[in-house]
């Protein structure tokens, strides 16, 4: 059986025009469902070790709902992920202001504006769907006109590889992340506490109180930010340590190891639910990792009458570091003037 895909309108919404679903299925039991409204990953149905399936990503039921979605469940973020410190930033001379949106500093490019709650332009391929988007000069603060791209495929694998692409007739900042909230033994099993996490990283950028990186690179080697050897997420998250007080539980960079600019896929992150068995593995093209334990999800309801709260789900958002726009020690998210911006994450489901 080849890859199946179907699609059908979800809503339209006043302003933006339709928003659509697309189901993209294989022969193993994964089915992927993705929307132009953000470009988001809605459902994620993945069997576990006796073949039981189960939706592993935190959503809504309502396109309505992504319009809000204080934890930007799902969707794609952009021009900026993460963190700029002071909501500002300079490149070639001229000073750009952000939007002030997070303390004193930037987040998520815009809450309202950005990326995560645009409609896309679809198109269906053989594996996947193709999402484009469009983006003036200076808006949010960013120059340069910008043509987007992501593409969600799925293999007979059950891999569901992202592939990010941009370009900008002007210099400015891409660094594109997906912003999906996993739970391995379904989204409306409770918490990700019990997960168990490897990850391919023996270094993180340290934060301070408002979470922009300091500048250093410093080992996880005796702290509880160590998961070069596997553990529970909520082994140690709770610990004395000065920069699990400062965000509430996990939510920082991590440095991939071995990283090199050279397109090439890394395996970063190992995410195991004993209780289901579902297992997933994580690669990536891109520098750094954002492990969040969702510390912060806001009580709301989401899918299937599911109320949703802290750590019901974890996300592991590959990127450019925080603030790397203001950290010349840190690899640069600069792209334009005929520097394109690519990138590929790849989630893969096994079970144990």
């Amino acid at each position: 059986m080849a890859i199946e895909i179907e699609s059908k309108v979800w809503t339209r919404l006043p302003g933006k025009g339709e928003a659509k679903l697309y189901t993209i299925s294989n022969s193993n039991g994964m089915k992927v469902t993705v929307s132009n409204l953000g470009a988001a990953l809605v459902k994620l149905v993945v069997p576990d070790r006796d073949g039981k399936e189960a939706d592993v990503v935190l959503g809504f039921d309502r396109a309505e709902d992504y319009l809000r979605n204080p934890s930007f469940f799902g969707v794609v973020i952009g021009p900026s992920a993460n963190r700029i410190g002071n909501a500002k930033y300079t490149i070639d001379g001229v000073t750009y202001q952000l939007d002030v949106n997070d303390g004193v500093n930037n987040l998520h490019s815009h809450k309202d504006a950005g990326y995560h709650k645009q409609v896309w332009v679809s198109t269906i391929t053989e594996d996947g769907v193709i999402f484009e988007l469009s983006d003036k000069d200076g808006n949010m603060g960013f120059p340069g006109n910008k043509s987007i791209s992501v593409t969600y495929r799925l293999g007979e694998d059950n891999s569901l590889h992202l592939l990010y692409h941009g370009t900008s007739d002007k210099r400015t900042i891409l660094n594109l992340t997906n912003h999906t909230y996993f739970n391995l033994n379904g989204h409306d099993s409770g918490k990700i506490e019990g997960h168990e996490l490897w990850l391919g990283a023996s270094r993180y950028t340290p934060a301070d109180s408002g979470s922009i990186p300091t500048g250093e690179i410093v080992p996880v080697t005796g702290t509880p930010m160590d998961f070069t050897t596997a553990k529970k997420v909520g082994r140690d998250i709770g610990a004395t340590f000065e920069q699990l007080e400062f965000a509430g539980g996990y939510d920082h960079n991590w440095v991939i190891d071995d990283w090199k600019d050279d397109g090439e896929l890394r395996h970063f992150a190992t995410v195991k639910a004993p209780e289901s068995g579902r297992v997933m593995k994580a690669y990536t093209t891109l520098p750094g990792v954002q492990f969040y334990a969702g510390n912060f999800i806001e009580q709301q309801n989401g899918k299937d009458g599911v109320t949703y709260e802290a750590r019901m789900g974890m996300c592991l958002e590959t990127q450019y570091f925080p603030d790397s726009v203001n950290k010349p020690e840190f690899p640069s998210c600069i792209f334009g003037e005929g520097k394109e911006y690519n990138s590929e994450t790849v989630y893969k489901f096994e079970h144990c």
